[in-house]
């Protein structure tokens, strides 16, 4: 394996599915596409043949797992398997903080925001550190921001590494009528392309519940106190850290970091009582 985000996917599904195979039944909160998935109550997607969605509970597990932090917002992940491939997954979670004015659609300044976003990858790698976790490194951007103003889409990806393995986290936050849903994407830097093509047609059957979407906002409606580049930078400023927004969302940008190989082991014993396919290999 030549990447850290990816490494996890591709041991944890096939483990996942063998367990499956040879218990008669899907993992619980495992569902197998094709799929419409439910994100909470807001949302929906739908998960074609050859992915997974996991459901809120799964999502918990399998993050916690694979050595990601959960804040109790995430409603699901949706896994990609790609024979012969390591494979991908994306995150999703809610956050009812108002409804968000685009205005700066136009004045997004890259080189700031990035320097934001390293400030909360410092403050990220203190929490890590405190787990025993490695630290990780925000190297740069991958895709600098843009929002797309026909879907009410704002979309970045970062480039991050740790213990000398690299990986790409492909951001994207759809807005809604009184809140946003983030949806991050993990994969390494060789296949991240690929993985983001699929991943963006998955996204065209993702549709906010009727009462949900941005357009229907009303005047009266709860409206967030930052806009799309505090949003971006992690809630960066004074408005968002007073407001705790920084302290929540820092957390996205460290999406899909993991342990060495060692860690995985354990970590599939724990999941599925179950020996790495490597160390198989080598007992047979």
């Amino acid at each position: 394996m030549h990447r850290l985000a990816s490494i996890v996917a591709v041991v944890v599904f096939g483990a996942a599915t063998a367990s499956a195979q040879s218990s008669g039944q899907e993992r619980a909160g495992w569902h197998a596409g094709p799929h419409v998935g439910q994100l909470g109550s807001r949302a929906t997607v739908t998960v074609p043949e050859g992915y997974f969605f996991l459901d809120a509970a799964a999502t918990k597990i399998f993050l916690e797992e694979t050595q990601n932090i959960p804040d109790g917002d995430e409603l699901g992940i949706i896994l990609r398997e790609r024979p012969d491939k390591n494979d991908w997954f994306a995150v999703f979670s809610y956050s009812d903080n108002g409804h968000i004015d685009d205005g700066e659609r136009n004045s997004l300044d890259a080189g700031a925001i990035l320097k934001s976003l390293q400030e909360g990858s410092r403050i990220s790698n203190e929490e890590r550190r405190k787990r025993g976790w490695s630290a990780l490194t925000l190297e740069g951007w991958h895709q600098a921001p843009f929002y797309d103003v026909s879907s009410n889409n704002l979309t970045w990806a970062t480039k991050l590494s740790s213990d000398g393995e690299s990986v790409i986290n492909h951001s994207v936050r759809l807005l809604g009528r009184t809140g946003l849903m983030s949806a991050q994407l993990v994969d390494g830097p060789g296949t991240i392309d690929e993985a983001t093509a699929e991943f963006n047609a998955v996204l065209k059957t993702y549709t906010f519940n009727q009462g949900s979407r941005y357009a229907e906002f009303r005047p009266g409606d709860h409206v967030a106190a930052y806009g799309l580049t505090a949003l971006i930078a992690g809630g960066a400023g004074a408005v968002a850290v007073k407001s705790g927004l920084f302290q929540k969302l820092w957390k996205l940008i460290v999406f899909g970091v993991v342990a060495a190989a060692a860690a995985l082991k354990k970590v599939l014993a724990g999941l599925f009582g179950k020996k790495d396919s490597a160390e198989q290999q080598q007992q047979a």
